[in-house]
């Protein structure tokens, strides 16, 4: 497996429109695209900062794993994500290497662009998300 890139650093808010004002007003950061994911139970922004994303992530039910996130830990960093080749094949590379996952095949994340998940008990405390170098 080939790490190529970091994608995005996603950030759980309770509120996106408070968030994405706070960000440009602060950092001067403007979302590129914003969408809602219903499979994922979210809506969310990005915003691009010199070539890698940052995703805002507020939760739109309370079932969603941002929701859940929020409400056990508050507002901030909830995954990171890496750029690869193939989501495929990253799985089956990470399962060679005994490494936890949450998604066992790949599946469409927001935008369509192919994801997974690698469970953070597996990373060392860190919620991965890949995604397929051809997503951006």
């Amino acid at each position: 497996m080939q790490v190529t890139r970091v994608d995005q650093i996603a950030i759980a808010v309770p509120d996106l429109d408070e968030a994405l004002a706070f960000y440009e007003r602060a950092f001067g950061l403007v979302p590129e695209y914003r969408e809602r994911v219903d499979s994922d139970g979210v809506e969310e922004a990005m915003l691009d900062v010199g070539g890698v994303w940052l995703q805002l992530l507020q939760p739109t039910r309370d079932d969603s794993p941002i929701a859940k996130y929020l409400a056990k830990n508050g507002p901030g960093l909830h995954h990171l994500g890496f750029g690869v080749a193939s989501v495929g094949d990253a799985l089956d590379h990470l399962r060679d290497q005994d490494v936890r996952l949450i998604d066992e095949e790949p599946r469409p994340g927001g935008g369509g662009h192919t994801v997974a998940f690698v469970h953070p008990k597996g990373t060392g405390g860190v919620l991965v998300e890949l995604v397929e170098d051809d997503a951006h």
